[in-house]
């Protein structure tokens, strides 16, 4: 049908329910800083997180792309998806309850959002069956089952729902479509009976099992495990994709683990649905279960809301499958990971045990000792190159190396990619401390055989006499430094009003000019604005308005993110270093251009004009060298 048009009632009460950090964290990693939280921006690439969520606002904003807006806002930009779509996801899932300015479209519209509704009817009365049957004779293999091969008390039992699935073929088909009434295209859609292939009619999803509810962060009913008591294949069953279920993205018990999670700023991911009720049960909370698939960049996501610092613990079993599904985990978050926006870590149990295993015999103190001592991901995939390897071996030796280098190459941080050359250069190196400087340059050399470290251009320092040849990269790195210079001093000229002569002084003192065409507009821009009006950026951005100018070169500018509100705290020495910075530049410019003339022009020819350019290059050289001894620190420092 189409869709309808909302009643402003209905947007405006979506608007006041939907928690903007809520709905983001949901596709973004969000780390609290100070009363806001920030992340790395899902409309652009990004290595440093410039992208703010304000809870106070209920606004996002990103200062590397100006992104911004409301949480409605933040669906539509992110889904490419029309505003009433939103908005109707948004009501079903804070539950508001809809109105159209078209009265003949709301009662079709109201049946849509009610059918999850009444699927959410049928699997809590389904839940409520099960656990019934689970006390009456045919269950009681299954309380058996529970209490003496998984050690549950009764509490835990309760607490997790459990319940049994008797063994007919159409046992809960009757109760809820003959007894209950509930319509059998509804049964169906909630996952619980399939039609047969031939005689028509239908038949249990589960028989004969012992039943694992699985809920929704609310804790409401979404479908259900099952495990069976003999030795039917699969050993586990889940239910279908459902209206309601999504296995890639749901997570089992993180109903009864978030609280845990914010505690202890650490969530477990674990296997299995046993493992984790086993943990809970030893009073460990802060576990979930992926539901015995991979775990999904999804369901990260939906863990990592609940800790502050994106602790996640994978405690997958130590043998050959669980090593596999780590990696596949690995795999799926590992550019998290590497950009340090999740503290990844591997927990393998001892003697290839599961976690359930593991506390029949030990003590929860045993456990959460393990968790502490759990090596961050890095080391166990180093780890797992090395086991079983003979590093005295040559190919043993090179296929450890190959592996090595391309697990560190992904790693952003410099400094972390150091430690790590490092510490896998011991490693290689077999106790052998005088071959690690060897191992550490052959890691270097594979890792970046093209990097090129900065060095200034043609300065003080360097002889002259030599032609000298401007790389591409060079230059690009002046212009970064210029741009990067310019930026941060109109950025103090419009957040800081006490420096704002100061900067007029010394670009005038020292007869500067900004580069930028964008910069440069804005400068003049400034100059012909009365700062003291009460909202000096503001009036600056109508003007730009007024003059069709495209105001988003230099919008950045006008935002201050956490790192520039500290940043302009040293406010007079970060002046001094851009304005240096600018006049560095420059300088250098002029040198360049006078030493290219000098080392062109013929001195037998043209003897005065050689003199002349040769008197030119070295004053500009000087110059650099006065310049260099009075900056206090260098505008690389800053950014």
């Amino acid at each position: 049908m189409q869709i309808p048009r909302l009643h402003p009632d209905t947007i405006e009460e979506i608007k006041q329910r939907a928690d903007i950090v809520d709905v983001v964290s949901e596709h973004v990693v969000l780390r609290k800083r100070g009363k806001d939280f920030v992340g790395l921006c899902p409309f652009h690439d990004e290595k440093s997180p410039s992208f703010t969520v304000s809870p106070t606002k209920q606004m996002y904003y990103c200062f590397g792309c100006q992104a911004g807006g409301n949480a409605i806002k933040f669906l539509m930009d992110l889904g490419k998806r029309q505003f009433t779509e939103v908005v109707l996801d948004l009501a079903r899932r804070y539950q508001v309850n809809v109105q159209t300015l078209e009265p003949e479209q709301r009662q079709e519209l109201q049946r849509q959002l009610s059918l999850r509704e009444q699927l959410y009817e049928v699997l809590a009365s389904t839940a409520q069956f099960y656990q019934h049957a689970l006390r009456q004779s045919p269950g009681l293999k299954a309380i058996e089952y529970l209490q003496s091969n998984r050690q549950l008390k009764e509490e835990t039992i309760q607490q997790f729902g459990l319940g049994y699935a008797p063994g007919g073929w159409e046992t809960l088909h009757r109760y809820l479509v003959e007894d209950r009434r509930y319509p059998v295209q509804l049964v169906e859609k909630a996952g619980l009976i399939k039609p047969r292939k031939e005689g028509g009619g239908y038949y249990d999803v589960f028989r004969d099992r012992l039943i694992i509810p699985i809920r929704d962060v609310q804790g409401r009913i979404i479908a259900f495990g099952g495990r069976t008591l003999g030795n039917e294949q699969p050993k586990y069953l889940n239910s279908p994709e459902t209206e309601l279920f999504s296995k890639g993205k749901t997570l089992f018990a993180l109903d009864e683990a978030k609280t845990g999670i914010s505690q202890l700023d650490q969530a477990v991911v674990v296997e299995g649905y046993f493992d984790a009720i086993a943990l809970h049960a030893a009073g460990i909370t802060n576990a979930v279960a992926s539901l015995g698939t991979a775990l999904s960049l999804e369901q990260v996501r939906l863990i990592l809301r609940y800790t502050e610092s994106k602790q996640l613990v994978l405690n997958f079993d130590a043998d050959k499958a669980g090593n596999i599904a780590a990696e596949r985990a690995i795999g799926e978050i590992a550019e998290l990971a590497y950009k340090g926006e999740v503290q990844l870590k591997i927990l393998n149990i001892p003697n290839g045990k599961d976690a359930d295993e593991y506390l029949y015999s030990h003590t929860p103190e045993d456990y959460k000792e393990l968790l502490a001592k759990a090596p961050l991901w890095l080391d166990w995939q180093i780890d797992q190159i090395t086991k079983n390897r003979d590093l005295r071996q040559a190919t043993d030796f090179q296929q450890a190396t190959q592996q090595i280098v391309k697990l560190l190459k992904n790693i952003a941080n410099s400094d972390t990619r150091n430690y790590y050359i490092s510490h896998c250069a011991e490693i290689l190196s077999l106790g052998d401390t005088r071959l690690i400087p060897l191992r550490v340059e052959n890691l270097l050399t594979q890792i970046a055989p093209t990097a090129a470290t900065y060095s200034k251009p043609v300065s003080a320092k360097k002889a002259w006499g030599g032609a000298e040849k401007l790389s591409h990269s060079q230059l690009s790195t002046d212009h970064s430094l210029l741009v990067h210079a310019e930026a941060l001093l109109l950025r103090i000229y419009l957040h800081c009003p006490e420096q704002r002569q100061a900067i007029i002084d010394e670009l005038e003192e020292r007869d500067l000019q900004f580069s930028l065409s964008h910069h440069r507009f804005l400068w003049q821009q400034i100059l012909e604005t009365t700062v003291e009006q009460v909202d000096f950026i503001s009036t600056l951005q109508d003007r730009y308005l007024e003059l069709s100018e495209d105001l988003g070169l230099v919008s950045h500018l006008f935002h201050l993110n956490e790192k520039w509100k500290t940043e302009i705290l040293r406010t007079p020495q970060v002046v001094q270093a851009a304005i240096a910075c600018m006049d560095l530049v420059m300088i250098e410019k002029r040198y360049r251009h006078f030493l290219e003339l000098w080392q062109n022009t013929d001195p037998e020819a043209e003897p005065e004009r050689y003199q002349s350019y040769y008197q030119a290059f070295y004053a500009e050289k000087i110059k650099l060298q006065k310049i260099d001894r009075q900056r206090l620190f260098s505008i690389t420092e800053l950014l």
